[in-house]
């Protein structure tokens, strides 16, 4: 690209989300209400089991969590520099299906040379922002043979995502706090539907029985949120690298070091699976949870 191309992160301060926080007093904790955290959440491939894509048979849901004064200072100026400078403005949409098939305002990157830059650019950006990523796989035809229609894919996913965000945030102390899960307006039946199924699983009747300090939110994908494109863009490498694990996935080699996982950030990378990386049905070599 030409030299006016802006820096990324040239002001802002990295923060190490992974960092335990200091001590806090119940004083403290009382007088916030709300968690450093705030969570986006998006999903790759459809939740029906009445007809399964032989393509895609899998449903995916990826929990993106990001400090939030990281994600102010340092994330939404990252995106919207990158859009500015390929776009002209910012009221353009990261969509991971519209990048990849080069479709409405992606046509510009018909060109594989620009393509490539921006995918770069892109790929920089998630590299070098700060956040936890917490994602279920769904494999709809193993839970097809085992529950036939009763299960729903996006129920279950939900359910596995918000327990494992729950431990995140006792391993930061946060979990007294409100925590805020932004997802994407899919309709109002079934906003209603996700709605009743995310109260019931925050009520203690999830796979844990204990209460869940979670608040939804529902935005539309239009208000351009930069959390919920950048959880769109993860959740389709996570789908493809469990159902080609052999093919070379760039993004998913990215996305390894964001996973929530034991051990800490030393074990970063490594020691996800079951953990922040969630297969279901499980497979053996996973933790049950």
């Amino acid at each position: 690209m030409s030299g006016n191309q802006y820096s990324l992160f040239e002001t802002a301060e990295a923060l190490p989300v992974e960092a335990s926080p200091p001590a806090a007093s119940a004083e403290t904790l009382e007088a916030s209400a709300f968690s450093d955290y705030v969570v986006y959440v998006d999903e790759s491939g459809d939740h029906s089991l009445a007809v399964i894509d032989q393509g895609y048979p899998v449903f995916v849901l990826a929990f993106c969590i990001f400090h939030k004064r990281h994600y102010s200072e340092a994330i939404i100026p990252a995106i919207e520099k990158l859009k500015f400078n390929y776009f002209g403005h910012d009221s353009v949409v990261l969509h991971e299906t519209d990048i990849r098939k080069q479709r409405g305002d992606f046509k510009i990157l018909s060109n594989k040379q620009r393509f490539d830059e921006f995918m770069a650019r892109l790929t920089t950006i998630v590299e070098q922002s700060n956040f936890v990523l917490i994602s279920c796989v769904v494999d709809k035809q193993r839970l097809s043979k085992q529950s036939g229609d009763a299960s729903n894919p996006y129920h279950v996913a939900l359910d596995y995502c918000l327990q494992g965000l729950y431990e995140f945030l006792v391993e930061k102390g946060q979990e007294k706090r409100q925590t805020h899960v932004i997802v994407e307006c899919r309709g109002k039946k079934e906003d209603r539907e996700l709605e009743l199924e995310f109260r019931r699983v925050c009520d203690g009747q999830g796979i844990r029985p204990q209460t869940l300090p979670f608040q939804v939110v529902f935005a539309n994908k239009q208000t351009n949120l930069a959390g919920l494109q950048l959880a769109d863009l993860v959740a389709r490498p996570v789908g493809i690298s469990y159902l080609r694990p052999l093919q070379p996935n760039q993004a998913f080699e990215v996305l390894k070091a964001k996973f929530f996982c034991e051990g800490g950030r030393a074990n970063a990378g490594f020691g996800y699976k079951g953990h922040g990386l969630m297969i279901y049905p499980p497979q053996k070599s996973e933790r049950p949870r």
